[in-house]
Formats: C-alpha cells, sequence, structure tokens
C-alpha cells in the first residue's frame, strides 16, 4: 500500500511504497577521500559555449544568471560583462550570433517538451522577439549567412506537425515570409543566396535519398541513394559559398564515411576528398570565407585531425602544441583574423583561448569550471574490448585517483541513442563516480556510432540481444582484469542507456547489483507509438533497424516491461514528466508493474524536466538520490544530502531501504 509522507526535507513530497528487500548499511560520508561537491560537477558551469561576434568586437557566451544558464556578451578585451536574456525557468542551451553583430538568436523550449522557439534579442537594450510565434510548433534553423545580416531561415511544422516548411524571416523586425513548403524531406539545405537547393529523405526500406536542384525555379533531380547498409554513415552536409558545390559523408566505397564533393552542372562530377579507413569521418572546419573544408577530424580512441588546406597548418601547429589536450576551434571572426579555441582534457575543465592569427599569439580567457582547478581528477583510458563474436568495442575506464585498484566496485555507464558514442575527455559522470570509489566503464557496444557501417549495422535488431551482450562481455572482461568485483557492478544509463539498464535487470537479473534507469523506455511497442509527430519521416530508420509495429511479437520479446518477474536486484528510475521521445508512460508502467509484484523500485518524476534534466536544481537532486542509492547497493562513498533535494522539483517514490540513507524523519 502506498503512503503519503512528510518528513524533515521540507518541500520534498514523497510517496513510500513500504518494498524493502536491503537492509540499509551506514553509508561513509567522505571517509578516507577527498569528495568533490556535485555542486561542482553537477551545477551550472562557469561559462560555457563562448563565441566570438563576426566583427570580432565582443565575446559572448552561457553563465548562470539567477541559477540559470544565460547568454552574456562582453566587449573584447573589457571588463563589461553583462547578462542580456533573463530566463527564469529554463537554462539557455543553445545560440548564435547575427551577421549584424546586434543580435543574438537562442532557442527555447517549455519545461523539457522540445517544442523550441527561436528568439532574438538586442546585445545593447536587451529587448527581445520570439521570432516563431506559432503554438504547439518546433523551430529549427535552416541558414544564416553574410550575405543577408538581418535575415535568417527558419524550418517550422506550423502546417503539417510532420514536416517543416522554411521560413525566412527578418530578426530586426520579426516579418516572416513562407518561402518553401515542404512534403518531403526530414532536412533541406540552402545556398548562399538563401535558396532551398538540396534535402534528405528516408526510404520505407531505412534507406535515403539526397535530392538537389540548379534554382530554386528548377526541377528537383536525385543526386545520390544510400540502401540501408549507407543510411547512418552516410549525410548531407551543405553548399560552398559560390554555390557550386556540395559536400556529403558517404560510406558506399568503404566501411567508414569518406567526405566527397559534388559539383553542381551539366558536367558535375562526384569526387572523394578525405576518410579514414577505422573511423568515420565525424569532425569538419570550414573556411568561413569560401565554405570549402579546411581540416577534417577522425575518433576512434581519441579525436585525431588531418588538415586539408595550408594556409591553416601554421595556426594549426602551433595551437596543438600549446597544450596536452585535444583542441577544438570553435568560433571565428568573419574576417577569419580571430579564433576562439577549447582545450579538451580528460582531468580537468575545458579551457577557452582567444588567437590572434596574425600574431600568431594565444590568449587564455578562462575555464569553463574553475572549481575543478582544485581538485585532482582521475585520467581516462581507452581500451578497445572484444566482444565474443570478436567484434573490437572502443571503451573508456576511469578508476579512483590514489586509491585501490583491484576488485573495485564499478559502474557501467551506457550511453543513449543508441546511434550515437562514447568518447574521451572530461566526463562528470566518470569523475564522480571514481571519486565514490567506484570504476566506471563506458563502453561503445555495437550500433554505436563513429566506427563504420559494419560496426553500427552489426546492431541491427540486436536491442536486449547481441547489443545487450556487448555489454556484459565488457564487464566480464573487467572482472578478468581484476577490475571489477563481479558482485558490485550496477547497470546506468540515460534514454537508450536507461533501456539498456531495465535490460540488464530483467534479461540478466543476477548480473548486476542494482541498476539506474534515466529517461529509458520500458515497452518498444508503446515507444514507437508515442513519438512526436516531426519523427514520423524517420520512422523507417526505427521500424528497420529495431522493429516494427507490425510485429508485435517480436517486440514484446524485447521489452522489459514483459519480463518484470524477473526482477530480483534494486531500481532507481528518473523521469521527466514533460518528455516527448520516452514519455512518462514508460517509466510509470514499469514502477507500476513492480509495485504490484513487491518488486524494489525508486521513481523520481520531475514535473518541469523532459529528456533528461536540464534544471542544475533537478540534476543535483537525482545526482544526490543516485549517490545514496549506489552508496548503500554498492558500498561506496556518499557526500552528505544538506537541502539538495528541497531546491528541486523532484516528487520522489522510495522503497523502505532508502528511506534512512536520504534522511527522511516520518511524522506518521
Amino acid at each position: 500500500m502506498i503512503k503519503q509522507y512528510r518528513f524533515s526535507l521540507i518541500g520534498l513530497a514523497l510517496l513510500i511504497s513500504g518494498i524493502a528487500n536491503v537492509t540499509f548499511n551506514q553509508i561513509a560520508q567522505g571517509q578516507g577521500r577527498d569528495l568533490i561537491p556535485r555542486s561542482v560537477l553537477f551545477g551550472n558551469p562557469d561559462r560555457a559555449s563562448v563565441r566570438i561576434s563576426p566583427d570580432g568586437k565582443h565575446i559572448s557566451y552561457l553563465a548562470p544568471r539567477n541559477g540559470l544558464l544565460n547568454v552574456w556578451v562582453q566587449s573584447l578585451g573589457q571588463d563589461d560583462a553583462k547578462p542580456i536574456t533573463n530566463s527564469t525557468t529554463r537554462p539557455i542551451r543553445n545560440y548564435f550570433w547575427m551577421h549584424n553583430n546586434k543580435q543574438i538568436i537562442y532557442a527555447q523550449d517549455s519545461g523539457g517538451d522540445e517544442n523550441f522557439h527561436l528568439y532574438a534579442v538586442d546585445i545593447q537594450t536587451g529587448d527581445q522577439k520570439d521570432l516563431t510565434p506559432f503554438e504547439e510548433i518546433r523551430a529549427r534553423v535552416v541558414a544564416t549567412d553574410r550575405n543577408f545580416p538581418d535575415e535568417i531561415l527558419v524550418g517550422i511544422n506550423n502546417r503539417n506537425p510532420q514536416y517543416h516548411d522554411v521560413w525566412r524571416i527578418n530578426t530586426s523586425t520579426g516579418e516572416s515570409q513562407l518561402v518553401y513548403e515542404n512534403n518531403v524531406f526530414i532536412g533541406v539545405i540552402a545556398d548562399s543566396n538563401f535558396q532551398i537547393r538540396a534535402g534528405i529523405r528516408y526510404t520505407s526500406d531505412g534507406g535515403k535519398i539526397v535530392e538537389t536542384r540548379d534554382s530554386s525555379t528548377d526541377s528537383w533531380y536525385e543526386l545520390v541513394r544510400w540502401s540501408r547498409n549507407d543510411s547512418i554513415t552516410s549525410s548531407l552536409m551543405g553548399f560552398t559559398r559560390d554555390n557550386n558545390t556540395i559536400y556529403l559523408l558517404d560510406s558506399r566505397n568503404a566501411d567508414t564515411a569518406q567526405l566527397y564533393q559534388y559539383t553542381t552542372g551539366e558536367d558535375g562530377s562526384y569526387e572523394r576528398i578525405a576518410g579514414n579507413e577505422i573511423a568515420d569521418l565525424s569532425m569538419l572546419e570550414m573556411d568561413p570565407a569560401t565554405g570549402r573544408p579546411q581540416a577534417v577530424g577522425y575518433e576512434y580512441k581519441r579525436r585525431q585531425w588531418e588538415i586539408l588546406d595550408d594556409s591553416i597548418q601554421e595556426d594549426w601547429d602551433y595551437l596543438t602544441q600549446l597544450r596536452d589536450a585535444d583542441m577544438s576551434i570553435i568560433s571565428r571572426t568573419e574576417d577569419d583574423k580571430t579564433w576562439i579555441v577549447a582545450y579538451l582534457r580528460d582531468d580537468g575543465p575545458v579551457e577557452y583561448h582567444l588567437y590572434d592569427r596574425q600574431a600568431k599569439q594565444a590568449t587564455y580567457l578562462f575555464s569553463n569550471r574553475a572549481a575543478l582547478e582544485g581538485y585532482s581528477l582521475a585520467k581516462m583510458k581507452p581500451v578497445v574490448i572484444k566482444a565474443r563474436d570478436g567484434l573490437k568495442l572502443v571503451s573508456y575506464l576511469t578508476t579512483p585517483l590514489n586509491g585501490k585498484s583491484t576488485n573495485l566496485p564499478m559502474v557501467l555507464l551506457v550511453h543513449g541513442g543508441p546511434w550515437a558514442r562514447d568518447s574521451w575527455g572530461y566526463n562528470p559522470l566518470h569523475q564522480w563516480l571514481a571519486n565514490r570509489g567506484y570504476a566506471v566503464l563506458s563502453v561503445n557496444f555495437r550500433g554505436s556510432t563513429g566506427f563504420g557501417k559494419h560496426f553500427v549495422n552489426a546492431g541491427d535488431r540486436e536491442w536486449a540481444r547481441a547489443m545487450h551482450d556487448d555489454l556484459i562481455d565488457a564487464v566480464l572482461w573487467a572482472v578478468d582484469e581484476k577490475i571489477a568485483d563481479p558482485d558490485r557492478v550496477a547497470i546506468m544509463g540515460g534514454s537508450y542507456g536507461g533501456y539498456a539498464t531495465l535490460v540488464g535487470l530483467t534479461f540478466t537479473p543476477d548480473f548486476f547489483a542494482a541498476g539506474v534507469d534515466i529517461v529509458g523506455p520500458s515497452d518498444v511497442k508503446t515507444l514507437l507509438e508515442s513519438f512526436p509527430p516531426y519523427w514520423e519521416p524517420i520512422i523507417s530508420l526505427f521500424e528497420t533497424r529495431v522493429g516494427a509495429l507490425s510485429e508485435p511479437e517480436y517486440l514484446a520479446s524485447i521489452s522489459p516491461i514483459n519480463r518484470i518477474d524477473a526482477i530480483s536486484r534494486p531500481l532507481l528510475i528518473g523521469q521527466g514528466k514533460n518528455d516527448p521521445r520516452v514519455t512518462e508512460e514508460q517509466s510509470q508502467m514499469i514502477v507500476d508493474a513492480m509495485q504490484a509484484k513487491g518488486l524494489p523500485v525508486t521513481y523520481v518524476l520531475f514535473p518541469d524536466e523532459g529528456h533528461g534534466f536540464a534544471n542544475p536544481a533537478n540534476r543535483l537532486a537525482f545526482f544526490a538520490v543516485t549517490e545514496v542509492f549506489l552508496a548503500q547497493h554498492l558500498g561506496g562513498e556518499a557526500e552528505p544530502l544538506s537541502d539538495t533535494i528541497t531546491k528541486s522539483s523532484a516528487q520522489i517514490m522510495a522503497g523502505a531501504d532508502l528511506i534512512e540513507g536520504l534522511g527522511i524523519i516520518s511524522d506518521d
């Protein structure tokens, strides 16, 4: 029976399920270890998403204002930083400069519903306007160009929720004009004249077709057709600024994605530009004046770059020698004389530098988290693990700094997607867990991207099957290497990683000691049925690679909800109520089913979140609960809760086994 409790952490409604099968052990409060506060790891960064204005007179970044990330602007070389936005309910996470140097555009949704609107804000006055004032729409940027400093092309699905028409909007006046009605493409590309010249669409068998036209008045024709075998590793990139060349990533003639260029016109040619044998081409550095590639990047274990344009070789040589870290150019002025450069390492915060190309001089600006500089952080080690069928799984291992290195409790972190990947570099989850005494392992299982089409296609129709076997094989590797204690391994992840967690506790119920599921689907059938309408044009991607609604028995066979009886280990679930991808129903179904069978489950619901926890107070609250949960079931250390949870919107249903650890005092 569910009971309502009030307790010492005022303001948090806690529902106690009365389920308990584990006796709470006293959590070590930092004994023998300098615990890094969760607020340092998961709170707001000091500065992030650093940009320089096209004219080079200002820099901008995201920084906290009233506890949430907002856009700040300061004059270059001056100490006059000021916030120009005042979002009070959701952090701003994406923004860019208009070419007029007077405005910044940012995207914002409501409560995590992903119905993003675009807003223009004046950097001097702070005046802002909603450029996409339609109800129940999702806006996306199609193009900006220096030829049109006061205008932007925006995709809006207000006519048909499945497809985004293209609107031309004046960001100063707000005036808009429909310029392309789209009934076919999942995405379109404009040239530098703001003409819609190329588009990409999925076929019913999971393939993709790129179509193009020579002008906005000419007929469309097929440029490239990719079968399902190449559809994930191949994509449309964009035009050169002279509008005569289109760039594409294409894996038809290799296992990995290669860069090709198509020259338009009657004598059009299709030519390979660059590629790597073991990793997909995944990064492009383009000349802002010409739109031609100057450097291309690949990532197997770590990033590596290939220079295509000799004019930046000297700059590159200087910048890459400046720090022992992975360097990337993140912003450039219109005249290309000034760059913002970021340095990523695994054991410290991201550093930002201002680079003067003429003087060949880089000046340190700041790091994204100054507080981290006061702590010693663990190194992340790339390892390649062989799956049972010989497939090579690029993985990343972090172990506690200056502590025990064998027979450790371990957390297996599973990335989302699943068509995504884990990478080397600073990872707050790795640092947090290693600091609490855990080994941490992230695995690029089959189906992950970046490793070629054979690797990604090996994950087709392998949810809860070979994809899960890869995770099991990686844990067994860690056990064989004496890194992990086989009796103290938890599985944790978000989105697909949350699904993998549920699979771990239902398909291999005795393998993991506990699981942490963040916005993970429990029923694949209802997942496919509940996708937002603008995902409909890509439904064949899921039908061919995961499973189709026309085969309900197969979908049932890979859905954890149908194996609830097998669960024997504790489960923690985090969910955003407004999630449009993995809806609240996905978590509620498994919570209800587990409660009905008396199985241990802890449920944290955030009424103001979507697919993940953007609000820092909510993020800190969830990881506080997670820390207590893991400490209880794996034996690691935990930072005291203080008032972390009361500052969030969390609604928690906890098993009795977690009550003592959360510091609850019932007055029932």
